[in-house]
């Protein structure tokens, strides 16, 4: 995974120079994956491979595929937790309050910047 930073700054007409102006430049932040062509699994099928383990206030999301997963809208009841980012074959881990109870459910964000269909977690 790399980050492609992109500044844009814009040009100034000459003639307004000396007058009041107010320009903006905006930054943009945007997550590049560089991945080989021949992985074994297809990369919608990431989301269904996660497993979930709890332990002592914390969420463990461990991550068994050579993707990197985007885990967004996930919850412990009704309880809404961060958002995290699991490495390939990696694990994360997630602060649980501890009036968090019931089952896991989540979404991942898919190639395209949408949230995936909601899931239930499968834990350890």
């Amino acid at each position: 995974m790399f980050w492609l930073n992109v500044k844009a700054i814009p040009a100034m007409d000459k003639s307004k120079q000396n007058e009041n102006t107010l320009q903006l430049a905006i930054i943009s932040r945007i997550k590049l994956y560089y991945r080989p062509t021949d992985l074994a699994i297809a990369p919608d099928k990431v989301a269904e491979e996660l497993r979930f383990k709890r332990q002592a206030g914390t969420l463990f999301v461990t991550n068994p595929t050579p993707y990197f997963a985007t885990v967004a809208e996930l919850k412990i009841g009704s309880v809404k937790l961060d958002n995290v980012l699991v490495p390939p074959f990696g694990d994360a881990s997630v602060t649980v309050p501890a009036n968090a109870n019931g089952e896991i459910s989540f979404q991942t964000i898919n190639d395209y910047g949408a949230l995936t269909p909601k899931m239930t977690g499968r834990t350890l």
